[in-house]
């Protein structure tokens, strides 16, 4: 992601996640942990959907040093 996107700061970037509707609330707490272990990402907001889906954007303060990307 190279490009600052509408609404985005030039310190953050931000990533969607979205998460099937099988998905429980624990296992998608666990994925997030990872990324924010591993990936440096943040949780910045959650939209759940009507037929049980959710969008996640992450978030993490833009470096010089190259990071690991989503792993989904």
């Amino acid at each position: 992601m190279s490009d600052v996107r509408e609404g985005e700061s030039a310190d953050w970037e931000y990533e969607p996640l979205r998460l099937p509707a099988g998905v429980s609330r624990g296992t998608a707490a666990t994925q997030l942990a990872v990324q924010a272990e591993f990936a440096g990402w943040e949780l910045s907001r959650v939209r759940l959907y009507s037929d049980g889906t959710r969008t996640v954007w992450l978030r993490r303060r833009r470096t010089s040093a190259a990071l690991p990307g989503l792993s989904v």
